[in-house]
């Protein structure tokens, strides 16, 4: 099983990260961090805070209280049917997802886990004790 990152998933985090080997910036405690997270082979960037584009795809930042999140969650999926060894190729899959939690507290950490679950993704948002506090809401997903 191939567990690299594919090719496309690779040049999408270079241009979005635009240097991933740069350091997180220093978190503020006056406000609550969440960072991203999903298996080797898939990618979870961060992209709208509140509706507005959120420029580091490596985590949000935020004050306290009820806060809206968008991800953009990244895989690729392998099927039967086609090719010559009876394979399709595989497919890349982007997923818009949704996060909604109204308790963001500053000083905090959080983790938001996106996985693929079958032609889609499930989310979730963890704190710092590993306690699930919400469930994420998967938008839309295809091959943008």
């Amino acid at each position: 099983m191939h567990m690299a990152l594919p090719t496309a998933l690779l040049g999408a985090a270079l241009v979005t990260l635009g240097g991933c080997a740069s350091p997180l910036p220093k978190a503020d405690p006056n406000q609550a961090w969440v960072t991203m997270h999903s298996p080797a082979s898939s990618l979870l960037m961060a992209d709208l805070l509140d509706g507005k584009r959120w420029p580091d795809g490596r985590y949000f930042q935020m004050p306290s209280g009820a806060h809206e999140l968008r991800g953009r969650f990244m895989f690729e999926v392998r099927g039967g049917g086609g090719g010559h060894d009876g394979f399709a190729e595989p497919r890349q899959i982007t997923c818009l997802l949704l996060l909604r939690y109204a308790d963001f507290a500053s000083g905090q950490r959080y983790r938001w886990e996106a996985r693929a679950w079958l032609m889609g993704a499930k989310s979730r948002l963890l704190n710092s004790a590993g306690e699930v506090l919400a469930q994420g809401e998967t938008l839309r997903c295809g091959p943008y």
